[in-house]
């Protein structure tokens, strides 16, 4: 059965690239509703925004999403990650700012606010989006492709000059709570010669060395270090996790990235639904239920990575 938040859950923090406070809470919605933003200081225009692939605009360093009266918001990806590896198909997303707050840089905190808040089965079936035949777009030397796979799955690849991360790959099946055990808590990352320029862009001016993994040289500067020693490659399938989540439905299939970004999985899925053959959607029998990312989900996998 399709699933909410039994309970709102309440955040407040800073943006990551915009540096402003925000608030925000995320409710309980009835089946079919999907994942909706309400930015709640738009006082002209729609303030609603959908949670689809379709309505994702382009940004540097994050997914941020529009409407048609060009409400945004930006820097979704960690919260729809931990939505989705929770497996909560139905919620809206209130908030009182143009972005996201950037938390710890991870989904644990709203993985966490999750599990507490419990989660409420709802009388319909789980819709699902089930990948019938590869599909791939490329940009320079950067590859993402999802193919049939009875779950989901993801599989990336990263490469960096950076010597602290160089080259690093992962591979999970994403069914019973492996988000939450394997990637939630993977923080966003940067290199400190990059700080400088992305501050002159405007970005990242909600950063810190406490909201995220900065790296310098070999060094890593953030207090603690690493949670992972792959860390790095764990934050970029929390990322496409999240970017995934904008199909509208749990995917059945793998994604395989190598060096993919926020646009690169957008444009994936945009290649995908632009097939007609590629993909279909299925009501999930209690077996593929059982396979989708949340299904069984325990505190105990929080605290195994808290």
């Amino acid at each position: 059965m399709q699933t909410t938040l039994r309970k709102t859950a309440r955040f407040t923090g800073l943006g990551l690239h915009s540096g402003r406070p925000v608030r925000m809470e995320i409710k309980p919605a009835a089946a079919n509703h999907g994942i909706w933003f309400r930015r709640t200081d738009v006082a002209k225009g729609d303030p609603m925004i959908a949670a689809l692939w379709s309505n994702a605009i382009p940004a540097q360093l994050c997914t941020k999403l529009s409407n048609e009266d060009g409400v945004t918001v930006a820097t979704v990806e960690h919260v729809m990650a931990a939505l989705a590896g929770c497996g909560i198909q139905n919620a809206v997303i209130e908030l009182d700012g143009p972005e996201v707050p950037v938390l710890d840089g991870s989904s644990i905190p709203y993985v966490t606010a999750f599990i507490a808040a419990g989660r409420q089965e709802l009388d319909a079936p789980v819709h699902a989006l089930q990948v019938l035949k590869p599909v791939q777009v490329t940009h320079g030397t950067a590859v993402a492709r999802l193919v049939p796979a009875d779950s989901l799955e993801i599989d990336f690849r990263i490469e960096f000059d950076e010597a602290a991360i160089g080259t690093q790959h992962k591979m999970l099946n994403m069914a019973n709570g492996s988000f939450v055990r394997e990637l939630c808590d993977s923080r966003t990352f940067c290199m400190q010669s990059d700080v400088e320029q992305m501050h002159a862009a405007g970005l990242a001016l909600g950063g810190s060395i406490h909201n995220a993994v900065v790296y310098d040289q070999g060094r890593v500067l953030s207090p603690g270090g690493l949670r992972h020693s792959d860390e790095a490659v764990r934050h970029k399938m929390l990322d496409a996790m999240g970017d995934l989540a904008l199909a509208g439905a749990p995917i059945l299939g793998r994604y395989e990235g190598f060096r993919a970004g926020h646009a690169l999985t957008n444009k994936l899925l945009r290649a995908l639904f632009a097939d007609p053959d590629a993909t279909r959607v299925i009501d999930c029998s209690a077996a593929q239920v059982a396979r989708l990312p949340g299904a069984g989900v325990k505190v105990s996998d929080v605290q195994a990575v808290a």
